[in-house]
């Protein structure tokens, strides 16, 4: 109870005045004294990210929803809404990336989200196409009899129709095993021989999947922002997201 009554005095009083007289002693507003503060990357964007959403002036809040192609009337309007002179390029460039950095790691997230929800189709032909890829990457010496057979089982799925187990992760399930398998081949096939221990073995493609569901979840709750924003200056991509997993 009392943790939440003094949130709340911080956030409606407590934080205006100390913002207050922080700027009356250093002559510079929050976003001014983090990026002195903090170097470029996560902590940086985080403090940015942080005092923008905390704001109760509505431009500033709003350019946490900016698109890319908004980014720099944004800067624009923050920096007028501040007082901080147009010609200081250093907080405009360093204002500029970090809300790259924080509206594209929405629209990643967003762009995760769908390819989740695709459903595996069989019907579709580029879903089969990267099913025999991964096939092909893992087990090159060795061919498919079948579409539907038990040979899915050597790499680690749990029937004979690989589909099924999709289900949860959808399409991106499937993404990811594959990106792995094509640009880390060397590794995944050592870690599919070891998969297939007689004592410590473990079924290899639905480990994979769940790896996924775990790679989401950090995206998801935000617990990703600090590896992004540490590794990646800009926009990050779903490129990202699969080096990641």
């Amino acid at each position: 109870m009392l943790v939440h009554l003094w949130g709340f005095l911080y956030s409606s009083y407590f934080r205006f005045w100390l913002k207050w007289l922080w700027r009356l002693l250093t002559g510079k507003c929050e976003l001014q004294r983090v990026f002195e503060g903090a170097k470029e990357g996560a902590r940086r964007t985080l403090g940015i990210e942080r005092s923008l959403g905390s704001s109760k002036n509505k431009v500033l809040r709003n350019a946490l929803n900016a698109d890319e192609t908004e980014i720099e009337k944004c800067v624009r309007d923050v920096m007028k809404e501040k007082k901080i002179e147009q010609k200081d390029i250093r907080f405009k460039t360093n204002l500029h990336m970090s809300l790259l950095q924080i509206t594209g790691y929405k629209k990643l997230y967003l762009d995760v989200e769908n390819l989740r929800k695709v459903t595996y189709d069989s019907d579709n032909e580029e879903h089969e196409e990267q099913l025999i890829e991964l096939w092909n990457l893992l087990m090159p010496q060795e061919n498919l009899k079948a579409r539907i057979t038990k040979q899915w089982c050597d790499i680690g799925f749990q029937g004979d129709d690989p589909k099924t187990d999709f289900r949860g992760m959808g399409l991106l399930g499937l993404v990811n095993l594959v990106y792995f398998s094509k640009h880390f081949t060397n590794e995944a096939r050592q870690i599919l021989s070891h998969s297939n221990h007689p004592k410590l073995g473990y079924s290899y493609a639905i480990v994979g999947i769940n790896l996924t569901e775990m790679a989401y979840s950090l995206l998801k709750n935000g617990a990703l922002k600090s590896h992004l924003y540490n590794m990646v200056p800009g926009l990050p991509q779903m490129e990202h997201f699969h080096q990641f997993y």
